[in-house]
């Protein structure tokens, strides 16, 4: 029970970036990102997200801002997006009529302000991870709403409990068993171009293989990711609205376990 997905670099400020960096516009758009999603079934249920980075060239890796993952640096913390940020947005229709939020959030990553699109106003989450392990899940009531900064964390039913995520192995995510389980040390650079961080969140489960999250039926699934190399951003996402906007839901993938 897998998705995967392949994401591609935007483009409006590609010639630039690849000036600013030295290296050719061919080289950053072979830059390559998969992410692949499933459902965890051990320790609890989670549904886990794992995040592949390949470099094309040396040069790239070595401007790339890739921190090394630390236990000490698992917490919630704020304004991930302002460095190498991996990220997921969520969203579905409401469980029972719950609603996710009353409360007035703006864009969690740095793209440019946008109009909001011609699309249902509906509640979905935002997850951003570092990969020294820092994170944050925040909610959202529809497009970019509510509108403040930092955006209103994500609580569990308690109330209380900020949402968090779990590190996960990514040589268990590859086990021929198909189980995956918690770890203290996920995998760190594999080789001097190649990037992996896997992390999960807890969910729950409906009929017919559907899932939920915060009383939010998963329909939809937007795995993206900022790389920063030095002071050049790049953003990364299955497609992209033109400023890019990773919350614009009409470049959002089906969520299709």
């Amino acid at each position: 029970m897998k998705q995967s997905f392949n994401l591609c670099i935007a483009t409006e400020t590609i010639a630039k970036d690849a000036q600013q960096l030295g290296v050719s516009i061919e080289e950053l758009e072979n830059i390559s990102i998969k992410v692949s999603t499933e459902i965890i079934q051990q320790p609890a249920l989670q549904l886990g997200l794992t995040y592949q980075v390949t470099l094309p060239s040396q040069t790239l890796a070595n401007q790339l801002n890739w921190p090394t993952w630390q236990q000490t640096q698992v917490n919630f913390t704020n304004y991930l997006w302002e460095e190498t940020c991996l990220e997921c947005f969520i969203a579905g229709s409401e469980i029972d009529g719950s609603k996710v939020n009353n409360e007035d959030v703006v864009a969690s990553d740095q793209t440019e302000p946008h109009k909001m699109p011609l699309q249902q106003a509906t509640a979905y989450i935002e997850i951003n991870a570092s990969p020294d392990g820092r994170y944050a899940v925040y909610q959202f009531e529809s497009y970019r709403n509510p509108s403040i900064l930092p955006p209103v964390p994500l609580y569990e039913t308690d109330g209380t409990t900020r949402t968090s995520v779990g590190w996960l192995n990514c040589k268990e995510l590859a086990d021929t068993s198909g189980e995956s389980h918690l770890s203290k040390t996920p995998m760190v650079v594999q080789t001097p171009a190649h990037y992996e961080r896997s992390f999960s969140l807890p969910i729950t489960q409906l009929q017919n293989q559907q899932y939920t999250i915060a009383n939010m039926r998963i329909e939809q699934i937007h795995p993206c990711v900022i790389l920063w190399f030095g002071e050049t951003d790049l953003y990364f996402a299955p497609g992209h609205a033109s400023p890019p906007d990773f919350h614009n839901r009409d470049y959002w993938p089906n969520f299709e376990l």
